[in-house]
């Protein structure tokens, strides 16, 4: 179990994301933080990376392990593509407004 809250992860991850993105976009892509919800992190893959084959090899390989590594070892990073937001849990943690 994660003891971290959703809005923990979230400050989290925006912090440490810009520098796991520099591999997406050494790769032409591109990487949006989408929200959290019960410590699975929902990222936006775009650019070369959407619809790209590699893209769940990148988010699990790339993305998953890197935040595992810097925050907690069980944490969980799903991926979408722009245009696929209804598939995103409801009640999402999209951050402070």
């Amino acid at each position: 179990m994660i003891p971290f809250s959703d809005e923990d992860l979230y400050i989290a991850v925006s912090n440490y994301l810009p520098k796991i993105e520099e591999y997406v976009k050494s790769h032409e892509g591109t990487m949006k933080l989408i929200g959290i919800k019960d410590g699975v992190i929902y990222i936006e893959l775009g650019g070369t990376c959407n619809g790209c084959s590699m893209s769940t090899m990148t988010t699990k390989m790339v993305v998953q392990k890197k935040l595992r590594e810097l925050i907690h070892p069980e944490l969980v990073v799903e991926s979408i593509f722009p245009g696929q937001e209804d598939n995103l849990p409801k009640e999402l943690y999209k951050g402070p407004n």
